[in-house]
């Protein structure tokens, strides 16, 4: 008996595949600081747990296939806020951003199809791609330009009579790179001339330190070809809740995400219960004070690593990652080592991701790991150190 080649094609994470390293360091009694993981450690919102305790219903029932309608309209309302016009019925919440992008996948694209993505990339773009049956096609951008999307003509290159989509995620993960409103336009002229969708992944919307967010929602005349891909997890600090959307102008899109949503059933009940009192709250109350405390991580992180010998990277506009080249022959190999081998005087080490599990084109990122500075400053500087210190040793 045999699996599916679509099973088969599905990779593992590069972000979760050395867990295991991990947990033998720690039974062995190494401390294993995690950036390898975009988990924030800031507190989810107090409203959300008190909303959980006052969820009004003994029954945990189905719920709306498209979302609830009050969670729909708060979405909307919070979108005005951040200056993007769309009503509750434009909207289809889903589970997580990771729906949201399965579900954009699949209504864009037929099997064997393509969607142009630039690389470095959410290295889950190419398991979603794998389970809708589409390629990836790789448009690779580069660490000492500080990832910045290619020029127009590139990417015109790279289309064919199979494309279907570009892909783009600003505020990006994992490099940090935000996108320009010119870059935005170049890339939607190119979409609206080869009548292709853009997909917008703006998970991280908020985390932008210099300059400031633009949304593909915001190209003019460009309702049609737009596809808003979106998330609370690192927003509201709350990953488990498991709520995302997708969202667009294009009734065709919505109706089409709103069928999957009805094949799935409903989002989770819960989740949407406690994400209304989340998106209820001011930016003062909890987004803004959760940005300042990042952009301070932001720094100290880039100033340390800076510090590392052969170790390169411009300083991120957004998200909370640094994609960097370090001194080594291996990333993959030299993140291994870290959790297998190597530990400071006081028994603490570094979990990291390699950067090669996020490109889709063989050989690159070799040199290049992503790190997630999600960690109080106490235990940022500590982790930073052990990581000079072994790439020091690694070197030797």
């Amino acid at each position: 008996m045999s699996i599916s080649k679509r099973a088969r094609n599905v990779p593992a994470s590069p972000i979760r595949k050395l867990v295991p390293l991990a947990e033998m360091a720690k039974e062995r009694g190494i401390k294993v600081y995690h950036l390898n993981i975009g988990q924030p450690d800031i507190p989810s919102p107090p409203q959300m747990f008190s909303a959980l305790a006052d969820y009004p219903s003994k029954i945990i029932a189905y719920g709306h296939s498209q979302g609830e309608k009050p969670l729909r309209q708060a979405f909307a309302d919070y979108y005005k806020r951040v200056g993007i016009d769309l009503g509750e019925e434009q909207i289809v919440v889903t589970t997580g951003g990771s729906e949201a992008l399965l579900f954009a996948f699949s209504l864009v694209a037929s099997p064997g199809e393509e969607i142009i993505v630039f690389e470095p990339f959410y290295t889950n773009y190419n398991g979603f791609a794998a389970q809708a049956g589409i390629k990836l096609v790789p448009i690779a951008t580069d660490v000492d330009d500080g990832y910045r999307p290619p020029q127009p003509r590139l990417i015109k290159r790279a289309i064919t009579e199979k494309t279907r989509a570009i892909l783009v995620c600003s505020p990006n993960n994992p490099t940090g790179t935000v996108l320009t409103e010119e870059e935005f336009k170049g890339i939607a002229e190119i979409c609206r001339h080869h009548h292709l969708f853009l997909l917008s992944d703006e998970v991280y919307r908020e985390f932008i330190y210099e300059g400031s967010a633009y949304s593909a929602m915001n190209i003019p005349d460009f309702k049609d070809n737009a596809i808003l891909l979106d998330s609370i997890s690192k927003r509201f600090s709350s990953c488990g809740a498991r709520i995302g959307c997708i969202a667009s102008r294009n009734e065709e899109v919505v109706s089409s995400a709103l069928r999957m949503g009805q094949a799935r059933l409903c989002p989770p009940v819960i989740g949407q219960h406690i994400t209304l009192s989340a998106l209820e709250l001011k930016p003062e109350e909890y987004i803004t004070p959760s940005i300042s405390e990042y952009k301070k991580r932001r720094d100290i992180t880039h100033e340390l690593l800076m510090d590392i010998g052969g170790a390169f990277a411009l300083k991120p506009a957004g998200s909370f990652y640094i994609s960097a080249r370090l001194p080594v022959d291996d990333a993959e190999r030299f993140c291994a080592w870290l959790l297998n081998d190597f530990a400071t005087a006081d028994k603490e080490t570094v979990m990291l991701a390699p950067l090669a599990g996020f490109y889709a084109t063989p050989q690159m990122g070799r040199d290049e790991v992503r790190i997630a500075y999600v960690l109080c400053e106490e235990d940022l500087r500590k982790a930073m150190k052990a990581l000079k210190e072994g790439i020091e040793k690694y070197s030797m």
